[in-house]
């Protein structure tokens, strides 16, 4: 059955290309199309599309907005196409958090050349979303901050936690996640108290995206939330994310872990690559750490899994009902990389746990 796809943008050009596109391809169909989400909007709640082709900046009503409503109500897999996120911008990033499964940025000029160009990579994005299951619980927060997962310590302010981070870290932890993994992740970080164990992730995003990511993630939770350069320190109330566009891996010295941000070949298509910072875990330490698979599509980290597992690493997977998409966590399951499969609701007390044992 092919895939039906609804556009929603004011430009009668992206429109029109965007359906001649959609035409060359027999597993995808054009269910419709409409000029602003108030149009849109009883139409796709009545017949819901497998995937929306989204806008920002329209009349009456803009994409962002609209996509907080949907995925409040009716969840629907969404790609953003817009002018307003380019490189990065918070405008791309809002509309990950609020549950867009990925972000398509176009020109201001050359529109139909520029789609006609990308139309392999326009046409993979929509088939790759329309396998996601975006889920009501996982919209952007406009509402407070989860509350501290069950059994967590109450968070001392990062002044007075400030001193912990002269603490080696003894226990670190490892995260990989890709489609969904945005919001999976503030789910879990708001959770944790700033003497949270030291963290380090990889989170498939383009170039100039973690910087802002991890900017966003600093304002809203109690750990430090940052993007990683080469020879940060992981301590305890610390959380590096690897930037986009390079690899990160971890190294071991004098009691300490410190990152190896660098660049190289794409690892299971990826950079930066789970398995790249799951391997290098995997080298510097005998077991004593936890590795995380969180959603994502595709195989990257399993292997890297496998081997801190075997090595006696304590190793978890989200669980299907929770994923966006299931395929990384699967993957590492399928490979016997896994210790326990978790929904996400309880990934931060794991990690409390894990912190607090021995």
């Amino acid at each position: 059955m092919a895939i039906k796809v609804y556009v929603v943008d004011d430009s009668a050009v992206v429109r029109q290309t965007v359906a001649h596109l959609l035409q060359g391809d027999a597993e995808i169909e054009l269910m419709g199309s409409a000029p602003n989400p108030l149009i849109a909007g009883p139409v796709i709640r009545k017949t819901p599309p497998d995937v929306l082709l989204l806008d920002i900046e329209m009349p009456g009503m803009d994409g962002l907005t609209f996509l907080r409503q949907i995925m409040e109500t009716s969840p629907i897999p969404t790609v953003i196409c817009s002018t307003l996120t380019t490189g990065g911008s918070q405008m791309a990033l809002e509309a990950l958090a609020a549950g867009a499964v990925a972000v398509v940025s176009k020109p201001r000029l050359g529109l139909k050349q520029f789609l006609e160009e990308s139309r392999r990579e326009l046409v993979t994005t929509l088939k790759t979303a329309a396998r996601s299951r975006p889920r009501a619980s996982m919209a952007a927060r406009a509402a407070p901050a989860p509350t501290p997962a069950a059994g967590a310590r109450p968070a001392p302010p990062r002044a007075a936690a400030a001193g912990l981070h002269a603490l080696s870290v003894n226990k670190p932890v490892v995260i990989g996640s890709s489609t969904g993994g945005c919001q999976a992740l503030e789910s879990i970080l708001t959770a944790l108290p700033a003497d949270s164990p030291g963290i380090a992730i990889v989170q498939h995003m383009p170039e100039k995206f973690t910087a802002m990511y991890a900017q966003r993630l600093n304002g809203i939770c109690a750990v430090n939330v940052r993007e990683a350069k080469d020879g940060d320190r992981l301590e305890r109330g610390v959380v590096l994310i690897a930037p986009g566009g390079k690899h990160m891996q971890l190294r071991k010295g004098g009691g300490q872990y410190f990152a190896v941000v660098a660049d190289g070949p794409p690892v299971n298509r990826h950079k930066p690559s789970v398995d790249v910072l799951f391997r290098s875990m995997a080298e510097c330490t005998s077991g004593d750490v936890l590795a995380i698979m969180l959603t994502g599509m595709g195989d990257d980290g399993a292997r890297g899994m496998k081997q801190l597992h075997d090595g006696g690493a304590r190793t978890l997977a989200q669980d299907e009902a929770s994923c966006v998409v299931f395929g990384m966590p699967k993957e590492a399951i399928k490979l016997g990389a896994v210790d326990q499969v978790l929904p996400l609701d309880r990934m931060a007390g794991a990690i409390l746990q894990f912190d607090a044992r021995g």
